[in-house]
């Protein structure tokens, strides 16, 4: 028996493919692609006539709490926000308790995941044992183990000798280095925008400084070795001008922005809502139209998440609460609305940002590819469907985001995981 999708507009950004297409899938593979497929008995069938046929999304930003934080999330309810979102990939940071730097935890969570089975869970490692910045991490161990990158994400490994060390290995692995870039020393005790805002909240700032300055440093350490770089929820006006101008230099560099920065500025946060604090915090108007710029002119050329649960009761303390908000069952509505349909960037390029562009980072070429040959990893979307968001109808552990009751365009209909529909829009 064939799962044939029928009628739909095929996105396949790596064969700059946008037409009405069926697509046969046989077991776990994509194995035809053309205009009219006909079924035969016992083929099954979706119809996705109106909607959007890309490959499935691929967040290059997660954290599934998973060891030693399960309250908030853990690997299977992580795995079905991912579903519902369209996420067939997702790329877990290390920064949980104990911290991933070991194959042992390696294979903990990627055994955990294929149990699972609702999306492709890769394990990222971390660069310096107990995220500490002090001793390398058992790198090899982990690359060994199958680590699709490594990161200290949560912080900046501010041993530069340490980290360009980090680098040369990673190049060695053909691994690239995800950044969290933050200055700890500039942070100084701050929990939102440096600004107007909070002063007028009475709250500490964190500066843009605090941000760029790591961008720049990181920047010139991947130039000196070598490395593949990727920049992680980029948040400031300058880190568009940082990142451009690496890029027309020919450094190996690319970054992401998270949907909360191209869509929230400080003067949506509502004082005393810790469900509006994230680190980096949401900016100016200024920084977002900057980020925006970016992402239609492909400067950035990854949408992430950072999706980053937290219990309901942590986030009560406001802006004494941890940083993060959850984001995997919200980002492609927010990205149809907020940058498709106000002509920022195309469908094709959506698609782009959200799977095929983080494969070709991650130099994954069987995922993000609607190609025949690659993974049956496919997200059908609807862009027709308005709804609004709603915490309550989240799948995931916590619920802890900004955008309860705001009005969305766009909407995950289906999600094919190698071969298999692990999420149906109807049926959940």
């Amino acid at each position: 028996m064939s799962l044939i999708i029928k009628n739909g507009r095929v996105l396949n950004p790596p064969t700059d493919t946008d037409e009405i297409l069926d697509i046969k899938i046989d077991g776990n593979i994509i194995s035809a692609v053309e205009a009219e497929i006909v079924p035969v008995s016992f083929d099954e069938v979706i119809d996705a006539a109106g909607c959007y046929v890309m490959p499935g999304f691929i967040d290059m930003h997660v954290h599934f709490r998973d060891p030693g934080q399960t309250a908030k999330e853990d690997i299977e309810t992580g795995s079905k926000a991912a579903a519902r979102g369209g996420v067939t990939t997702v790329l877990c940071m290390p920064n949980t308790k104990p911290v991933v730097d070991n194959p042992e935890l390696v294979n903990y969570v990627h055994d955990k995941g294929a149990q699972v089975g609702l999306t492709r869970v890769l394990q990222v490692g971390s660069v310096t044992k107990g995220m500490e910045g002090k001793e390398l991490s058992d790198l090899q161990g982990m690359f060994d183990a199958g680590i699709p990158a490594i990161s200290e994400d949560g912080k900046s490994v501010m041993d530069s000798g340490l980290y360009r060390e980090a680098m040369k290995i990673a190049v060695a692995a053909d691994v690239p280095v995800l950044a969290h870039c933050e200055d700890i020393n500039l942070v100084q005790g701050g929990v939102m925008n440096m600004g107007t805002k909070s002063d007028a909240m009475g709250e500490k700032g964190i500066s843009n400084a605090v941000e760029n300055i790591i961008e720049a440093r990181d920047i010139m350490l991947a130039e000196e070795t070598g490395a593949t770089l990727h920049l992680c929820h980029c948040s400031t006006k300058e880190s568009y001008q940082i990142l451009k101008e690496a890029k027309e230099a020919g450094i190996k560099v690319s970054g992401e922005v998270c949907p909360h920065h191209f869509t929230l500025t400080e003067d949506d946060i509502v004082p005393g809502d810790g469900n509006y604090k994230m680190n980096p915090p949401v900016r100016t108007f200024e920084d977002r139209e900057a980020l925006r710029r970016g992402l239609a002119e492909g400067v950035f050329e990854v949408i992430s998440t950072d999706h980053a649960p937290h219990t309901a009761e942590e986030k009560a303390k406001g802006f004494a609460s941890p940083f993060g908000i959850v984001g995997l069952e919200t980002s492609a509505s927010l990205a149809y609305t907020e940058l498709v349909l106000s002509g920022l960037i195309t469908p094709l390029t959506m698609a782009a940002y959200m799977s095929s562009n983080p494969a070709r980072i991650l130099g994954r070429e069987d995922i993000g590819d609607l190609s025949v040959g690659k993974a049956a990893d496919i997200t059908i979307f609807d862009p027709r469907t308005e709804y609004e968001i709603h915490a309550a109808d989240f799948v995931g552990k916590s619920k802890n985001m900004p955008y309860e009751g705001r009005q969305v365009q766009g909407k995950v209909l289906k999600t094919i995981y190698g071969g298999n529909v692990v999420y149906d829009s109807e049926a959940n």
